[in-house]
């Protein structure tokens, strides 16, 4: 395999999680307020993938809409509906990439949240020389077969290993080996899978931050405190003849216009950043990028209602916004009152929770000069009740 770029990943995420003992199936449930499926999603893009098939129950559609809300830009991501066993939703998945078929495929448990780059990486290098290959670790317990409730023999630990996930494969052999399963689709794992096709699975070192979330002791029965979080924003844009004065979500009577490839409300533009850098989610660019034609002229308060949802996702809602807008023209302070009222139903708070106020630089630089208007945000965030909007 030449690069990460020639990979997609299956994510498998069909089952009911039961014993995880969550008001939820486990891969959908909270962990330190993100979904686990997000997690396990976030820890594959960290290695270079942007291709996933993920394999889901029946009905989940909406749920995993909201795990993946600001994912990554660039990432393409479908979904299939899983069968009766894990082999099944992996065949499944497998099936999706058929048409535009990777050179590797990762199969990963959607119940493994982390998935540390350098285990990524040491797959990455196997696949160059093998047709599959697995991080394992090795047992340090002592082992023995159990005849009811009485120990039988000892068992070699030396000779054997724990088989974690992700599991890589050239996507060519992994396909061929599913098809050609012979009885019940029931392999533990691809690799099984693999095995019985005859191609060789090459192990290489896993790592236990791999370790599968099984039990409610997996996951934590008193959440850690969860603090508030604040993040800032700034904007500008250039004033032109020949557009609308958009700031806050008001249009605002004036000779000169926002320049930019959405509606170019700076005043959202910033509120929107920095809602984001609270929760550590990147920057506008990368959810809503200027080289996308669908959001030429597009209203920026559906930038801020997307914030707004990824921060609830998150386990977040908007405490106070702080907002400053630079300029000579036009006066803010006839507006205030309306741009207030706005931001507070967009962001969901009372408007005793938002301020507006202006500044000008004294006549000095571009909005000194009336080219252009700026703005700067501060927003703080609050832990809400944890569960996703």
């Amino acid at each position: 395999m030449s690069s990460p770029s020639d990979l997609a990943a299956i994510i498998v995420a069909a089952g009911q999680g039961l014993r995880a003992g969550q008001p939820l199936p486990k891969q959908f449930a909270l962990l330190d307020g993100v979904p686990v499926l997000r997690r396990a999603i976030d820890a594959l893009v960290r290695g270079g993938v942007r291709r996933f098939v993920l394999a889901i129950p029946a009905g989940a559609e909406e749920i995993v809409a909201k795990c993946l809300s600001g994912l990554a830009d660039g990432c393409n991501v479908a979904t299939v509906t899983g069968g009766t066993t894990r082999q099944a939703s992996v065949r499944a998945a497998l099936e999706i990439l058929v048409d535009e078929p990777p050179v590797a495929v990762l199969i990963h448990d959607a119940a493994r949240p982390h998935c540390p780059p350098e285990v990524l990486a040491r797959l990455y290098a196997a696949l160059e020389t093998a047709p599959a290959a697995i991080p394992v670790l090795p047992v340090a317990d002592s082992l023995a077969y159990a005849t009811g409730a009485l120990m039988g023999q000892p068992a070699a630990r030396e000779a054997l290993r724990r088989v974690q996930t992700p599991q890589a494969f050239r996507f060519a052999d992994i396909l061929a080996a599913h098809r050609t399963w012979v009885g019940d689709a029931t392999a533990g794992d691809d690799a099984q899978v693999a095995q019985a096709a005859s191609l060789p699975v090459t192990l290489v070192e896993g790592d236990e931050r791999l370790h599968k979330l099984t039990y409610a002791a997996d996951f934590p029965q008193t959440a850690a405190p969860r603090w508030p979080r604040s993040g800032t924003g700034f904007d500008v844009h250039r004033l032109v003849a020949g557009e609308e004065l958009w700031l806050c979500g008001i249009r605002i009577d004036h000779p000169l216009g926002l320049s930019g490839h959405s509606d170019a409300d700076v005043g959202l533009h910033a509120v929107v950043d920095a809602i984001l850098g609270a929760v550590g989610a990147g920057d506008i660019g990368q959810h809503f990028p200027p080289s996308d034609p669908k959001w030429r002229g597009a209203a920026s308060d559906q930038f801020l209602t997307h914030a707004v949802d990824l921060a609830a996702e998150r386990g977040y809602a908007i405490g106070n916004v702080d907002l400053t807008l630079i300029c000579e023209a036009p006066k803010i302070g006839p507006h205030r009152p309306a741009m207030q009222q706005r931001l507070a139903e967009l962001l969901r708070v009372g408007v005793e929770a938002v301020n507006v106020k202006a500044t000008t630089t004294e006549r000095l630089g571009f909005a000194g000069r009336g080219e252009g208007i700026a703005a700067q945000a501060v927003a703080m965030l609050v832990p809400n009740d944890g569960v996703p909007a």
